[in-house]
């Protein structure tokens, strides 16, 4: 859907020819031509572009002129979708949420759409075979979960972010499925089908990709672009909606709503793109490529996405910065210049990992990540004491846990064999001996120390068991 983000070439139906356009004539139009537009110089458009967050136009002239105008006549309405192929979202996908936000910081108004019903039929965009179809269940509960997330981000945009002065635009979460679920296929060809012709759709990158492979393409991938062109005209129709934002691999299928709202009203529309983001092995964050970093707290916790920001190399952070925060941008120039004279110190990387992680889950999730990077870096007693059991199960995610009495007289030796920490026999009592035992981040070599209160069990009842360098057991004690 338009949240996908894969790089794609672009082709453009010109009074029934297909021309091959490059992405260096339309990044001008966002780019040298959008300095010559006077209403655009302190716009919307010109801010994200100057943030990097904006890549390619459609019409190829739109950012110039028309667009920029229109942003400034009035309060507009913006749309994004998304595809519940999954049971959350992902980094990859935050950037297209980001930029419904500045919109909608700018006073305009956003729709984000889940696709109940396009995720059933699969966009073939940036794909190299067909995905696995999803059950109509599947789908649904997807996009419960999605909602929630989507419904979250934007909250905490508003508590964290809002500059109290500004009137933010409205958000509305729609689901294409409920305008799709009573139309017949017989009359939705005759309606739509009709205003699509086969040779601009075949001329389309993400189809023409597919038809050079093994595998081919099939019919239901081949006419997403349809049911995403008529997903525009339809929010046109209805809530005024005149652009869409999608991801660089999205731009045929922002050609082809164009096109078809030309044919069927009339009404100037726009797309805008936003540009692919990828790891420092240069593969797209996305779910097909494996490597997600999800924004669910149940797949990717407020720790490990606030690592994965923590860790970006310096060559990365300052467009990261640009992108995935609301700093101004002469701020963002001052924690670079902090970099530089002190690199070691790591301050725009800190930076952009705390604004992330508030931005997707609220203040306390930021405190969290905060707590897991003490106790697991820091070595940290009252983090693990501040910790609850789901932060602690979060962070050490391959541990095992454990609900045990404790019993009068435990001693460690009682609670490594107790929570099979350790072999049984002498061999274990040795293990503990020899000093291969830490409990709450301290050596324990008296196998026959009884658990001391504060020591060995924290105020909150637990025990973080560690054997060896990787192998924890978190012990959450009942007391008789």
């Amino acid at each position: 859907m338009a949240a996908s983000m894969a790089s794609s070439c672009c082709h453009l139906s010109r009074h029934g020819a297909c021309i091959l356009r490059g992405r260096t004539s339309l990044r001008l139009a966002l780019g040298s031509k959008l300095h010559c537009s006077a209403p655009a110089l302190n716009g919307l458009l010109y801010s994200l572009n100057k943030r990097g967050i904006l890549k390619d136009s459609f019409p190829e002239d739109a950012a110039q002129d028309r667009l920029p105008r229109l942003l400034q006549s009035g309060a507009q309405t913006a749309y994004c979708g998304f595809d519940p192929t999954a049971d959350s979202l992902h980094v990859g996908n935050l950037l297209a949420i980001i930029g419904l936000l500045h919109f909608r910081s700018a006073g305009h108004h956003v729709l984000a759409v889940l696709g109940g019903a396009t995720a059933r039929i699969g966009d073939p965009s940036g794909k190299a075979s067909e995905r696995e179809p999803l059950s109509a269940d599947a789908v649904e509960a997807n996009t419960r979960s999605l909602r929630e997330s989507i419904h979250r981000i934007f909250a905490n945009h508003e508590l964290l972010m809002r500059d109290g002065s500004a009137k933010l635009g409205t958000v509305t979460v729609l689901n294409n499925l409920s305008w799709y679920k009573n139309r017949g296929a017989v009359d939705f060809l005759s309606e739509a089908g009709r205003h699509f012709r086969m040779g601009t759709m075949l001329s389309r990158h993400s189809v023409q990709s597919r038809l050079k492979s093994a595998d081919g393409m099939s019919l239901a991938e081949f006419t997403y672009q349809v049911f995403q062109a008529h997903d525009f005209h339809h929010l046109n129709q209805i809530y005024g909606c005149k652009i869409q934002l999608g991801g660089t691999d999205q731009l045929g299928n922002l050609m082809s709503g164009h096109e078809y709202i030309h044919k069927m009203s009339g009404e100037e529309v726009y797309g805008l793109t936003i540009p692919l983001i990828t790891s420092s092995t240069g593969d797209k964050l996305g779910k097909t490529a494996g490597n997600a970093v999800w924004l669910n707290r149940d797949k990717t916790s407020p720790f490990e996405l606030y690592q994965f920001f923590l860790r970006q190399p310096d060559a990365s952070v300052e467009r990261y910065l640009k992108l995935f925060t609301f700093l101004p941008l002469a701020e963002v120039e001052r924690l670079m210049e902090q970099q530089r004279e002190e690199p070691g110190k790591r301050l725009a990387q800190k930076r952009l990992a705390a604004e992330v992680t508030k931005l997707v889950h609220g203040k306390e999730g930021f405190e969290s990540a905060k707590r897991c990077t003490n106790a697991l870096y820091h070595d940290s007693v009252q983090a693990l004491e501040e910790m609850s059991d789901d932060e602690l199960q979060e962070l050490f995610r391959e541990a095992s846990f454990h609900e045990l009495m404790l019993e009068p007289g435990t001693t460690v030796i009682d609670a490594c064999r107790r929570v099979n920490a350790i072999p049984e026999g002498p061999r274990g009592y040795q293990m503990v001996s020899d000093g291969a035992v830490w409990i709450n981040h301290r050596r324990t070599d008296n196998p026959e120390q009884l658990l001391v209160p504060k020591l060995h069990i924290l105020s909150n009842g637990l025990s973080l068991l560690r054997v060896g360098k990787k192998n924890f057991h978190i012990i959450k004690w009942l007391s008789l």
